[in-house]
């Protein structure tokens, strides 16, 4: 790996170890590097969206996709210094399991010289089918610090 691309993955690394929301919703990344991204958020009580079922809250599970984005597209090869979320539809397609950590993969698949295209999935370990499955662009900032 390049100085350069080290420089990226730490980058990103530390975008997500010290961000307060990260923090706030318990995310662990698990894997970084060359435009891929994992992290993970265990289950926990203030998250759930439903008390009498509890699952989480659909807004914890975007938090986290988002954030993984973000982070794969941080650690890019060709990424610049930052990133800023342009568009994130995420689609949801069954309710994670009660007391399960939710596990996003993120996959920084084209980047142009200031867009990046981004595809996530979040899983719960109980199912095949995912929890989410997100397409997204991101800006590219070009800027050097």
């Amino acid at each position: 790996m390049t100085a350069d691309l080290e420089n990226k993955t730490e980058r990103a690394r530390t975008f997500v170890e010290t961000l307060p929301h990260c923090q706030a919703l318990g995310m662990a990344l698990q894997s970084i590097g060359q435009g891929e991204a994992e992290i993970a958020m265990p289950y926990a009580e203030k998250l759930i969206g439903d008390p009498d079922t509890g699952v989480i809250h659909g807004g914890a599970v975007s938090a986290l996709m988002d954030t993984c984005a973000g982070a794969a597209v941080m650690s890019h090869p060709e990424a610049g210094y930052a990133t800023a979320t342009l568009d994130l539809r995420i689609d949801y397609m069954r309710a994670a399991k009660p007391g399960a950590t939710i596990t996003a993969h993120a996959i920084c698949y084209h980047m142009t010289r200031s867009v990046a295209f981004v595809r996530v999935s979040a899983h719960d370990g109980s199912s095949d089918v995912p929890v989410a499955a997100a397409s997204g662009a991101f800006a590219v900032e070009r800027g050097s610090k």
